[in-house]
């Protein structure tokens, strides 16, 4: 979240704009640091140093707040895997970009990915249904790119963006619980030339050969 979560003194009035990112920000430090069932409105509104009619005001329950920043954290994903794709024509390093997407989304400030990835809420429909939807999105990004430079069929192409999602996600939380035990852009590059290895199996449009990139 970029908006500061420091409570400010009681009544000052914010633009609808800020004061929606002012409590966004101040739900997301208490859901990561207590968990959802455990977080309290009460606390919300007091971290954001607003009454509890004011929270209300903009948020009708708790849930919603939640989905509105699961949303927010599952575009923020969603685009950084599309800008790390788009940022360069080679495959190699599309890979490598690819994964530095998910670390650099797991080490963000204040844990968001939790939101994302280690809900609490998995089991309700609209959890469940968001972070699916986040998943297969990412996976569609990379199944393109996949599709126009290999000779494989569309289902194939998606069975293998569904395989370097669920690589690239696992091996980021990973590395994040263990405390990045292994520098952040060595942990990058080690699983990227692992999924690299693979993939430049099948016949590139542009290869590690036509570009002079060595395996």
């Amino acid at each position: 979240m970029t908006a500061p979560s420091d409570a400010r003194a009681r009544g000052t009035r914010l633009p609808r704009v800020r004061r929606r990112r002012q409590l966004l920000a101040a739900a997301q430090e208490i859901f990561v640091a207590r968990g959802y069932h455990a977080a309290a409105m009460d606390e919300i509104a007091d971290r954001a140093g607003v009454s509890k009619p004011v929270l209300y005001q903009h948020f009708p329950g708790k849930l919603e707040l939640y989905l509105a920043l699961l949303e927010e954290h599952s575009e923020a994903l969603v685009e950084k895997q599309r800008e790390a794709l788009e940022s360069t024509d080679d495959n190699r390093q599309r890979v490598t970009a690819s994964f530095q997407a998910y670390f650099d989304f797991v080490a963000g400030d204040g844990e968001a990915f939790r939101l994302v990835f280690e809900s609490d809420l998995r089991n309700l429909p609209a959890v469940r249904e968001k972070s699916e939807e986040t998943f297969q999105r990412c996976a569609e990004l990379i199944g393109k790119v996949i599709r126009q430079d290999t000779s494989i069929s569309d289902e194939e192409a998606h069975l293998l963006s569904i395989a370097l999602v669920g690589m690239a996600e696992t091996s980021a939380r990973y590395w994040l619980n263990n405390h990045g035990s292994v520098p952040q852009d060595a942990a990058e590059q080690l699983v990227a030339r692992l999924a690299w290895r693979g993939i430049s199996g099948w016949d590139l449009t542009r290869s590690a050969e036509e570009t002079g990139t060595e395996d």
